[in-house]
């Protein structure tokens, strides 16, 4: 009888599971695809999360297409194709909220894309979620953060161009951020550290506003932020700060404005060493070597890096700038072996 009862159950159940399934396809969501796009854009309603998202570019004309994303977020370098000719290209992104500074307006739900470069042309897109994606998390201040608007643009804005499909850019630099505020604000570490998953690469340069951090103050913050990224099983990277343009009279940057010394007298490149050092942990010496790019361009060529010639600022880059110094981050997180060749973009 038991057995009898069981055979019944699970002849019922594949029938109900038969008749059912007619209607679970009828209901089935639509495809992520090109539906979704008009010429120039693209908005898929999903909810926050990391996605991979694959586009063919190209068509029947000559094309050279760009896509950026979120908040002006460079997620596809301008790519151009042949009259009939297409090719296809993979990134992946990471969708928020807010969807660009962390202090900032929530902006749209959803993921949106933009399609620029100078004939853009989208013969196709897809988007699925993210399973096994490698995450970089960016905690900074507004030389790397995603700046909304521009002329403006942080380097980690610039940071996803450089990197295939299964890497990720999740960018909590924030405008106006010290390491003493950034500690403070729910809204950024208190909302940073839960995020970090075991393996995430996790890089910080906070210097710009430090302007008045005594020195033992500003080594236990970066003792505290290396420690609260390790706790999580996270790779915590260091990263010196930018130089502001600040040229000496023989056309050298060997000042404190330039290398960032800040008004006490802390040299802040230096202790970013130092605890690097102590804590053997990565470090990314970008002030040295935005220095020496700086002085092989000279105070004219270096106008275009930051935004001399468009608001006479020597501190925060121009979007070919940040992409310049991007670069730079993208070449030394290869040779230090923490990303894999195979997962960034080259030029």
């Amino acid at each position: 009888m038991r057995r009898f009862n069981i055979a019944l159950l699970a002849a019922l159940t594949l029938s109900t599971a038969l008749s059912a399934a007619p209607a679970q396809a009828h209901d089935r969501t639509p495809p992520l695809g090109i539906g979704n796009c008009t010429a120039t854009a693209c908005h898929f309603d999903v909810p926050p999360g990391t996605y991979d998202v694959t586009v063919r570019l190209g068509g029947a004309s000559a094309a050279s297409t760009a896509v950026t994303g979120e908040a002006r977020r460079s997620l596809l370098p301008e790519t151009a194709t042949a009259a009939g000719r297409t090719v296809t290209r993979s990134f992946t992104v990471n969708v928020r909220t807010p969807e660009g500074e962390p202090t900032g307006p929530d902006g749209t739900p959803g993921l949106d894309l933009t399609l620029g470069g100078t004939a853009p042309a989208l013969a196709d897109i897809s988007v699925t979620p993210a399973h096994h994606a490698r995450q970089i998390i960016l905690v900074g201040d507004s030389t790397v953060c995603d700046q909304p608007g521009d002329p403006y643009s942080g380097w980690g804005q610039q940071l996803p161009q450089f990197l295939r499909k299964g890497v990720s850019v999740a960018n909590y630099a924030d405008s106006g951020e010290s390491t003493v505020t950034y500690l403070e604000n729910p809204l950024l570490w208190g909302t940073v550290q839960p995020l970090i998953h075991p393996g995430d690469l996790v890089l910080v340069q906070l210097a710009h506003n430090d302007k008045t951090t005594d020195e033992a103050t500003y080594r236990a913050n970066l003792e505290t932020l290396v420690a609260g990224i390790r706790d999580k099983g996270g790779r915590p990277v260091l990263v010196t700060p930018i130089v502001r343009r600040w040229f000496n009279a023989d056309g050298t940057l060997n000042n404190d404005i330039a290398l960032l010394v800040n008004g006490l007298g802390v040299d802040l490149p230096g202790v970013v060493r130092s605890v690097a050092a102590a804590e053997g942990v990565t470090i990314v010496d970008l002030t040295a070597q935005t220095k020496a790019l700086v002085e092989s361009l000279g105070v004219e060529g270096s106008k275009a890096i930051y935004l001399y010639n468009e608001k006479k600022d020597n501190t925060h880059t121009s979007a070919h700038g940040a992409t310049v110094y991007a670069g730079l981050v993208r070449d030394a997180l290869v040779s230090r072996h923490l990303l894999p060749e195979d997962r960034v973009r080259v030029g």
